[in-house]
């Protein structure tokens, strides 16, 4: 066993500890496991909202997109911004609903808001389904980093079958007490290796941050701007508009906002959170320095490349540090996602379909599929043949179709009915899924359509789709008789 291995193993049992002593003295009911009492500090608030965007999507994507797409990979700086600039209005909102109504899920807040247990099952399927994608992100990233830090002595599938049953062991003992401790110590990690590795590599490669992107362009040029076809403009400017409207629609986004102990929290972290977004920089100056030296990757190697060069760079004990960085950047995230994806299908579908079931049943049931949810999205991971950052984007255009009809149920008179809510949801559902299983774009659908609109993300097009046929079963339903809700 090498020194790497050793390190990453280390850490791994370290996770595994800080999750299993994290319920100590705590009486783990579904108020306790979900959202940790509500009583987080604006430091784990912090921590969970950032652990949770911090995850092998950015570990491996980002470098992987610097590497393999160039200019493109930027959309992954922007997007979080203007996300968290909405979040300074938007999460106070749904944190004073949620708590005046006990929620611990994002379906339980459309059943409140619409008064529809239908639409909240509805709800509840539709972000299981965007989740299956973004926790088998996490055990794909999982294997890749464990088995090439360790140097091919574990196997990427082996590697993700150990992460996932850690991952699953913790979340069924401490739920998300279990991931905010853990997170502490993984964003330590993650600013320490991520900020070391983008100024250490461009400035011994190449002598320069400045002098390795003079050296791109001279021997790649115009590989550092957007093309003119495929990851255009136009795909750029959707795509950003496409997450920053979705990221907290993820209803592990959405239900960590339940935790905070008071609504300012959110607000004082929509101040530091962007500047958290500046870590991003390092990572793509990780995959650039990777251009030039390690060239010639593809496909599933790509997304490799901050690995790669690593193992050249650095000796295996380095590399493990790596490796055990990256291990947990899939852990935190995966744990919570785990977490509600078992919550929402106990509590929000068969708590809804059996509304006579005891909560401590519930709490069972939740528990129980933990490992359920966890071996499909498994399986799913070794299944899926797309990169990380693909996979990533194709969870994103499912989940943004909550975004309409949860932020319009805020405004003190909203219009939109539950009919209309659940047919916009739909039918931007329909519209994603039939792209995605045709394996088409916009611009195959329509060859007509001028480069600039070809471009477009199909999540935008299912969103502008999902609102139009919301107003229009809306005002078919009655909703534009305006009728008063319940304020914020």
């Amino acid at each position: 066993m090498n020194a790497a291995l050793v390190v990453i193993f280390f850490f791994l049992a370290f996770a595994l500890f800080l999750g299993i002593m994290a319920r100590r003295g705590q009486d783990m009911d579904m108020e306790q496991w979900t959202v940790g009492g509500r009583g987080f500090g604006t430091l784990f608030v912090f921590l969970l909202l950032a652990g949770e965007i911090y995850t092998t999507f950015t570990f491996l994507g980002g470098s992987g997109w610097a590497y393999g797409e160039g200019g493109p990979a930027f959309y992954i700086l922007s997007y979080g911004c203007l996300a968290y600039v909405m979040s300074y209005w938007l999460l106070p909102a749904v944190w004073r609903y949620a708590k005046e109504h006990r929620l611990h899920s994002q379906s339980g807040f459309f059943v409140k808001k619409y008064e529809s247990k239908g639409l909240g099952v509805f709800v509840s399927l539709v972000a299981v389904v965007a989740m299956v994608p973004y926790l088998a992100l996490q055990f794909l990233g999982l294997g890749i980093i464990v088995s090439s830090a360790s140097y091919g002595t574990i196997s990427p599938l082996v590697a993700a079958i150990i992460g996932t049953v850690s991952v699953t062991i913790y979340v069924m003992v401490s739920g998300i007490r279990g991931s905010a401790w853990t997170a502490v110590i993984k964003d330590v990690m993650v600013l320490v290796v991520v900020v070391a590795l983008g100024i250490y590599l461009p400035f011994t490669l190449y002598g320069g941050i400045g002098e390795m992107f003079r050296e791109i362009q001279a021997q790649r040029p115009g590989f550092l701007a957007l093309p003119d076809e495929g990851y255009s403009v136009s795909w750029f400017v959707s795509t950003v508009l496409l997450t920053a409207l979705g990221f907290y629609m993820w209803p592990h986004y959405f239900t960590s906002t339940f935790s905070a102990e008071n609504e300012k929290i959110f607000k004082r972290n929509a101040i530091f959170l962007p500047l958290y977004q500046l870590v991003l920089l390092f990572v793509f100056f990780i995959g650039f320095a990777a251009i030039l030296q390690v060239p010639g990757l593809e496909g599933e190697r790509v997304d490799q490349a901050l690995l790669i060069i690593s193992k050249e760079e650095f000796s295996p004990f380095v590399v493990g540090l790596i490796g055990a960085t990256g291990l947990l950047t899939a852990l935190v995230p995966g744990s919570i996602i785990l977490m509600v994806a078992a919550t929402v299908l106990a509590k929000n579908v068969f708590g809804a379909l059996s509304p006579s079931t005891e909560e401590r049943r519930i709490m069972l049931l939740a528990r129980l599929l933990v490992p359920v949810v966890a071996l499909v999205a498994l399986w799913f991971s070794q299944q899926s043949g797309q990169g990380v950052v693909l996979l990533l984007l194709r969870g994103y255009s499912f989940v943004t179709q909550l975004f309409p009809a949860a932020t319009l149920s805020l405004l003190p008179n909203n219009f939109v009915t539950k009919w209309g809510a659940g047919a916009g949801i739909a039918a931007g559902v329909a519209t994603v899924t039939y792209v995605t299983v045709a394996g088409t774009t916009i611009g195959d659908l329509l060859p007509f359509l001028p480069q600039v609109l070809a471009d477009t993300n199909i999540g935008i097009v299912a969103l502008f789709v999902n609102f139009a046929v919301m107003i229009g079963v809306s005002f078919a339903t009655g909703g534009f008789a305006v009728r008063r809700e319940q304020s914020v």
